[in-house]
């Protein structure tokens, strides 16, 4: 308290947004990683808030994901804290499998981040030892102060797009990123190429063959041996 009436004497923190003090870290993101850190500290009966930008839980996961995802290692090393999958799950979860499973894990738990607020800085403040956490939401700005601060927003949170010469003067036909590509579908019979070879791109890669279009892809450095393993292992089935 005596680190909040510090802030409070400072003429910054007088200001037109309105503050709102968190007895108990802020935790930004809502996807996996913040719900769980959710869980654990609601077990411990911890109070939190979870900011969110979008407008539901695992963003990433609901909106810019494509159709035949599903996750990449088995479900046991995937489990968040405290509730395991559903037993009836395959080894691999689906993409919809996932989002019911953090939707239930959520509810279990009683975590219900504030949506639609992007968090636009952060700061520590040196004289009263808090966290200034500003967000705005549809034009209104509002500032949490609390003593911790997590950050769950992801690896993965921005898309990352290469420079190429010539893609934006010299090439006509249609540029999407990863998380933009829902399905192969409007692709059959066209010439498609894909750049990388990472999860995403072996599986466009296979999504796109599968709808019959022409596809190729291109890669820097060579492919890992271990992510040819495993991403057989989840797509072919021997018969």
């Amino acid at each position: 308290m005596e680190n909040m009436f510090r802030l409070m004497a400072s003429e910054e923190y007088f200001s037109d947004r309105r503050c709102v003090w968190v007895n108990g870290p802020v935790i930004v993101g809502a996807g996996p990683s913040g719900l769980a850190t959710a869980a654990c500290l609601r077990d411990q009966g911890v109070p939190f808030v979870v900011v969110e930008r979008s407008d539901c839980i695992a963003s990433l996961w609901q909106k810019r994901t494509y159709d035949r995802l599903k996750l990449h290692l088995p479900k046991k090393f995937c489990q968040l804290p405290k509730m395991p999958f559903p037993d009836h799950y395959p080894e691999y979860p689906t993409k919809r499998q996932f989002v019911d499973y953090l939707e239930s894990y959520a509810n279990r738990f009683e975590i219900k981040p504030e949506f639609n607020k992007s968090v636009e800085s952060a700061r520590f403040d040196e004289t009263s030892g808090l966290w200034r956490v500003r967000t705005t939401s549809a034009g209104e700005e509002m500032e949490y102060i609390c003593r911790w601060l997590v950050v769950a927003t992801g690896e993965n949170a921005e898309r990352v797009v290469p420079e190429i010469n010539g893609l934006k003067t010299e090439f006509n036909g249609e540029v999407i990123h990863a998380c933009e590509y829902k399905s192969g579908d409007k692709f059959r019979g066209k010439r498609v190429l894909v750049v990388g070879c990472g999860n995403s791109g072996m599986e466009v890669s296979l999504d796109l063959a599968n709808h019959n279009a022409i596809t190729s892809m291109v890669v820097r450095s060579s492919v890992s041996k271990t992510k040819l393993i495993v991403f057989f292992k989840q797509n072919i089935t021997f018969v």
